[in-house]
């Protein structure tokens, strides 16, 4: 897979992708490591590739670190109605590429069903508590992906 944005395909217009690309121009030039109100929150860009579209796209996100090297990424678009873009994406095309700090390998992602989410929810939200105001402000309940490594 090319890390393409998909800015740089002309598919992405609106300030979200400038502010997205302006965060993974960071996370490349600083082996991870972003600013702002992102500074010290453990990041990961995700290649996901278009379910309807094919093509491929970047996304920063904040993650989680898990003991057994995988990651835990959720769904929480901020608490909208809707899920995210990328969640279409990794439910019809699983193994992707992710960049963790200056590392790029293949991951698959997998959604947590309600036990296992349920089962880690707290401690996530205990980590970030920004997650469960997302979830306060939404009626869906904001999924959640672990992320195993491939390679």
């Amino acid at each position: 897979m090319t890390s393409t944005h998909d800015r740089q395909e002309g598919t992405v217009t609106n300030s979200a992708g400038d502010y997205n690309s302006k965060i993974i121009e960071e996370f490349r030039a600083n082996q991870g490591r972003v600013g702002g109100i992102w500074a010290g929150t453990p990041m990961i860009l995700i290649h996901h590739v278009g379910a309807r579209s094919a093509i491929e796209r970047v996304t920063p996100l904040g993650c989680f670190p898990q003991p057994d090297g995988g990651f835990v990424i959720t769904a929480s678009s901020g608490g909208s109605p809707a899920h995210p873009g990328w969640y279409h994406n990794l439910k019809a095309n699983p193994t992707i590429t992710v960049e963790v700090g200056a590392q790029t390998f293949t991951v698959l992602a997998r959604e947590l069903d309600d036990a296992a989410r349920a089962e880690l929810w707290p401690t996530l939200v205990a980590e970030h508590p920004d997650l469960g105001k997302h979830q306060a402000r939404t009626t869906r309940q904001i999924p959640v992906f672990l992320l195993t490594r491939q390679n």
